[in-house]
């Protein structure tokens, strides 16, 4: 599972993904997550992609740039210490879009 974490410069994004990581593999999930701008977003092949609350006008021009599912983050996101909160949004974005690729479940 190919998780991309955006925010506007790449910077925030960068502690949710390290946190998902961490979160992902304490549950013994295959996962990997990278932080990128908006930028890094077209033309990739990411299975998930997760938007930072700041960029929520922007959202469905992401959307329409990429054919993973993309969801926006909660405003809480940041205060997501050890990355729980985060796997549980990324998991029910996941199973709302039907998508159980290798290492999800």
């Amino acid at each position: 599972m190919r998780i991309l974490v955006v925010c506007g410069a790449g910077a925030s994004s960068t502690f949710v993904a390290q946190r998902l990581r961490t979160a992902a593999a304490s549950a013994g999930l295959d996962w990997d997550a990278m932080a990128g701008s908006e930028s890094s977003v077209t033309g990739s092949d990411h299975d998930l992609v997760l938007v930072g609350p700041h960029l929520g006008d922007r959202l469905e021009a992401i959307r329409a740039s990429v054919e993973a599912p993309v969801a926006l983050l909660p405003d809480d996101v940041f205060a997501d210490r050890d990355g729980s909160r985060t796997l549980a949004f990324a998991r029910s974005i996941l199973a709302v879009a039907g998508d159980t690729p290798k290492g999800t479940s």
